[in-house]
């Protein structure tokens, strides 16, 4: 009997080991983000490539496309008459010239312009005035775009089809935002049934499982996300801030006494380490396959904010099962910092530069490709 019992506690053992190195193995980020069908590290194009071309147009979209993107990033609004299009800020000031088209309505949200209206603003000159050593004749003019159209700008390169990486931006202004989505996605066909794996080309995320991530900074919004979209990937982004993580000071910007934003978001840190982890668990409770922190910058430059993605913070959340996607990072030495620190994807403004990094680099320089596209 002892011996019997000693083999069978053996057998036992190496059964139990077995499982828990396969289950830590599943857990592994590679795996997790191949069983989602999301390339790693993901390279997402933030507004497109919009280092080079105005944010959220054409221009930007295409050559993030054809520079090889694995996603297309977009911040989702609804129109006056119901039309999803790709905007960023709540006002069209910034990127628009709505002042000049709508002086009395200029300071008005976006959403209470119907899509026509909007399809009258110019949403490139900005850019040339913002960074004339980027400028292009071709960016004046260029229009805000639909959902319909980004997807056929996904659509468009038969050598390679970028996913869609999506935020429902401010989602509580447009209520039933989540059911439009799905909706226009199932009507173009982006929520079929495909395989885990990616498609035969592994880049052409496009066609496979992973073609559309979901991203939200509102709790609510992921829960409907969710309920909408069961199968769809979900990213819950995180920040330290109001609405968000709690941080450590409830001092404001304003009573800081910091000369810039940057410095005063690098001195932000959560309140405890039990604060971070309750924003992952509930990411993983809600049905989301990772999170989207916020990243600390070398430059502390307008992109930096606050420090989410120190190690212990990637190893827990990979702990729980779940991808980091870190954003916007747009230089060579902090790829290095997140990537070293563990994180799986990257929110990029310079597509073309994170590709070279992670040694993917595009077959064509920008001028050529945005030359190519009429730009």
């Amino acid at each position: 009997m002892p011996v019997t019992f000693t083999h069978s506690a053996l057998l036992l053992s190496l059964l139990l080991g077995f499982g828990q190195t396969q289950a830590a193995s599943e857990r592994e980020p590679a795996a997790l983000a191949a069983s989602n069908g999301i390339p790693y590290p993901a390279v997402i194009a933030h507004r497109g490539a919009s280092f080079d071309a105005p944010e959220s147009t054409a221009a930007s979209y295409r050559l993030a496309r054809d520079l090889g993107a694995d996603y297309l990033e977009m911040d989702l609004q609804r129109s006056q008459d119901g039309v999803l299009f790709a905007l960023h800020d709540n006002n069209l000031q910034r990127t628009t010239d709505v002042a000049s088209k709508f002086p009395e309505r200029k300071d008005s949200p976006a959403n209470q312009f119907t899509m026509a209206e909007l399809k009258t603003l110019d949403a490139g000159s900005w850019f040339n005035q913002a960074y004339p050593d980027r400028a292009r004749p071709a960016y004046v003019g260029l229009k805000i775009l639909t959902l319909d159209e980004i997807i056929d700008i996904a659509q468009g390169n038969p050598q390679h089809k970028p996913g869609l990486y999506i935020e429902t931006k401010e989602p509580r202004q447009f209520p039933g935002i989540e059911r439009d989505l799905r909706e226009k996605l199932q009507d173009r066909g982006w929520l079929s049934p495909a395989g885990s794996k990616l498609a035969k080309s592994e880049l052409a995320v496009g066609q496979g499982k992973g073609k559309v991530v979901l991203q939200t900074f509102d709790k609510h919004s992921l829960e409907l996300l969710q309920k909408e979209m069961p199968r769809v990937p979900k990213i819950l982004l995180l920040w330290v801030g109001a609405g968000s993580i709690e941080a450590q000071s409830r001092q404001t910007f304003a009573e800081s006494g910091e000369k810039t934003k940057a410095a005063f978001y690098a001195k932000q840190h959560p309140k405890d380490e039990a604060e971070f982890k309750r924003w992952v668990d509930y990411a993983k409770a809600q049905g989301a396959i990772g999170t989207g922190p916020s990243t600390q910058l070398s430059d502390l430059g307008d992109q930096s904010y606050s420090d989410l993605v120190q190690p212990w913070m990637n190893q827990y959340t990979h702990d729980q099962g779940l991808l980091v996607h870190a954003y916007t990072v747009d230089e060579p030495v902090d790829f290095k910092q997140v990537l070293d620190a563990g994180v799986d994807g990257i929110f990029t403004n310079r597509t073309s530069e994170l590709l070279k990094y992670v040694k993917r680099p595009a077959g064509a320089s920008i001028a050529q490709l945005l030359e190519a596209n009429g730009y």
